[in-house]
This record gives C-alpha cells, sequence and structure tokens, in this order.
C-alpha cells in the first residue's frame, strides 16, 4: 500500500503563484511516475493537466503549459506543482497520482495510487 498526501492548496488570488506538493510513502516502491490531476467544480471527471516520469520527463495538458510546473523528487519520493498567474478556471480539487512498482517478487507490476486530494479556490 501506498499514501499521497497533498498540501499547498487553499484561496488565491488571480495572477498569485501557488505551490502544490505530494510525498508518497509506505512499503518499499519505486516511483515509474508521478502526475497531478484536478475536477472542476461540477466537472464528472477528473483531468490529466501534468505527469512526470522517472526519468524526469514532463508532460503537460497544452492549456496549462507555460504557467504550470511539475517537479519530481524519486528519492524523496515527491511531486511539486507550481501554478503561475493562477486563474478562476484553475478553481479545481487537485489529486496527486503515483505509478508505482514494489520491492517484493509478490507484487509484480505497476500499481496505482490516489491522493485526496487539496482544494484550490482562485477568487479576488
Amino acid at each position: 500500500q501506498v499514501h499521497l498526501v497533498e498540501s499547498g492548496g487553499g484561496l488565491v488570488q488571480p495572477g498569485a503563484s501557488l505551490r502544490l506538493s505530494c510525498a508518497a510513502s509506505g512499503r518499499p516502491f519505486n516511483i515509474d511516475a508521478m502526475a497531478w490531476y484536478r475536477q472542476a467544480p461540477g466537472k464528472q471527471q477528473r483531468e490529466l493537466i501534468a505527469k512526470i516520469s522517472s526519468d524526469n520527463i514532463a508532460h503537460y495538458k497544452d492549456s496549462v503549459k507555460g504557467r504550470f510546473t511539475i517537479s519530481g523528487d524519486t528519492a524523496k519520493k515527491s511531486v511539486t506543482l507550481q501554478i503561475d498567474d493562477v486563474r478562476p478556471e484553475d478553481t479545481a480539487v487537485y489529486y496527486c497520482y503515483a505509478d508505482v512498482k514494489f520491492d517484493s517478487p509478490y507484487y509484480e507490476g505497476t500499481y496505482s495510487y490516489w491522493g485526496q486530494g487539496t482544494q484550490v479556490t482562485v477568487s479576488s
């Protein structure tokens, strides 16, 4: 089992910057990739906004490129999301996601985990 804990959400004014953090812990594992999703108010589904692989290759949703920066620390098993020039449309619950492999022959393959989410509200 792996636990993901997000932090850094809150109420921010338009134009400000915000940094979200996520730390993973649990039985011995290695990170394949970590990502941030968000679910906007009234939306049924979470959308992938940024993902980073264990070799530090990052991918972004087109609409957030240039404002969002994802960075990962494989050794610390953590990931951050820097959001610059926040906009009201960034209001959402932001979820951390991880694909991991366990250091155990009893748990083969890749396992996926979610954090509980952190609310980001952009309003003046």
